[in-house]
């Protein structure tokens, strides 16, 4: 029996089953909250997206957005299926190193990258630098100096395009925190600082207009105005990219009201636009870079939780408590995401009524799913959320001094543990006594 429109199936127990493994079992075998990752899955969706480049003869680079979810295990699955990575901060460059990522292959981002990030990222030799404002790219000029290096960059730019998603995780419009806006000159005169700089070598543009993105023509019409400005900047400077780096933010599903379409025909039709928007203004195709995240690890993971506590307030609704919540997936909090379960030990039990899933912390808003119809519901079933798999273990937290659950990961009916559960000790580990 297949769950309906996720990737897992019910045993002859009548029990979930990921990666040929209960779900039940690993509940029992590690504890709750778990996340479990089915590790085919990660790679099918790798190959989904660099075999349709391959597929087309298209000079690419797929990057893994590692900010969706950051493990040591999780990058030497990435390094396995050959991508590039695209990290953030000191920490996720550091995670890479400590997976034994290859450095080349690494592509650096942040609005705010402070002097030691740049510098890491020089002294690690990584592939490249997405600048991200005028500050950086003359932190990044002198660090090059110092170090006699030159170094690969990209220039992030806002295209002025909103996306069709919450405010939030929309990045592409005018009034942003990133990038330099096309609309007002910032951009060209970036370009202007780095197109002949001795220690910055630019590639070309990198654009990102948001997040859980359903429509191919978000991303068409922002590809169109990035070409505008490439059309410019040829006539005007006889400036031509090698890279076009068209961002990440494909969208998955997370409940029967999201349609996300395969990710083959969205990246062939971006394919088409690219390639007609080069021979309109008589340039070589450049080589296109995307950073998929929430693509590759979304819809791999599961969260297990133990169900507790059941309250019932006549005539206005049933709430279920689980031994989880915003600490370990503050997504429906922070804005408003709605999710798909059922009981794991119950998979193919009939419903019998909605409920509302309500987590452990201490407030209001930890909700994690509002209204889920769900079998008859007993204290200590297992109950099981789909999707999880990008920025929940990200974003997990210590709120309420929780600690942040284990992770594992499943394949071909085999699990590893590739995230220790955290103990109060860990928690605890750098407060100070006052005393």
């Amino acid at each position: 029996m297949i769950i309906d429109n996720h990737p897992f199936t019910v045993n002859k127990q009548g029990h979930l089953e990921i990666g040929g493994i209960d779900s039940v079992t690993l509940a029992k075998k590690y504890g709750t909250p778990l996340y479990v990752y089915d590790v085919q899955i990660i790679r099918n969706n790798c190959r989904a997206f660099v075999n349709t480049f391959k597929k087309m003869g298209i000079p690419a680079k797929v990057a893994y957005a590692s900010k969706a979810f950051s493990s040591i295990a999780m990058l030497q699955v990435m390094k396995q299926e050959e991508m590039y990575l695209d990290v953030v901060s000191e920490g996720e460059l550091y995670t890479a190193l400590q997976a034994g990522f290859p450095t080349e292959k690494i592509h650096l981002h942040g609005n705010n990258k402070s002097i030691a990030e740049i510098r890491m990222a020089i002294e690690n030799n990584i592939g490249c630098i997405v600048v991200d404002n005028f500050q950086e790219i003359q932190h990044i000029h002198s660090l090059l100096k110092d170090y006699n290096k030159q170094m690969d960059v990209l220039m992030r730019v806002t295209p002025g395009v909103e996306s069709k998603t919450h405010q939030y995780i929309m990045t592409g419009h005018e009034d942003s925190k990133f990038g330099f806006n096309l609309q007002n000159g910032q951009a060209e005169n970036a370009l202007l600082k780095m197109i002949d700089d001795p220690y910055i070598c630019f590639q070309g543009l990198h654009c990102h207009i948001g997040s859980q993105i359903f429509e191919t023509d978000r991303f068409i019409l922002a590809t169109n105005m990035l070409f505008e400005s490439l059309k410019m900047w040829k006539q005007q400077y006889n400036y031509v990219p090698n890279v076009l780096n068209l961002g990440g933010g494909y969208g998955i599903r997370y409940t029967k009201e999201d349609a996300p379409i395969s990710y083959a025909p969205f990246i062939e039709e971006l394919i088409y636009e690219v390639q007609k928007q080069a021979e309109s203004i008589a340039i070589p195709m450049p080589e296109i870079w995307i950073e998929p995240g929430r693509a590759i690890a979304g819809n791999a993971g599961i969260t297990l939780y133990t169900i507790g506590s059941m309250k019932e307030i006549p005539g206005i609704r049933n709430y279920i408590a689980v031994d989880g919540g915003m600490t370990d997936n503050l997504r429906p909090s922070l804005y408003q995401a709605k999710y798909e379960a059922v009981l794991a030990n119950k998979a193919d039990w009939l419903v019998e009524k909605k409920v509302s899933i309500a987590g452990k912390c201490c407030e209001s808003g930890d909700m994690l799913i509002w209204d889920l119809p769900l079998p008859a519901v007993s204290q200590n079933d297992i109950l099981a959320v789909f999707s999880t798999g990008a920025y929940g273990y990200s974003m997990a937290n210590h709120y309420n001094r929780f600690a942040k659950p284990a992770v594992v990961f499943v394949e071909n009916g085999k699990d590893k543990l590739v995230v220790r559960r955290e103990t109060y000790k860990d928690v605890t580990r750098h407060d100070l006594s006052f005393e």
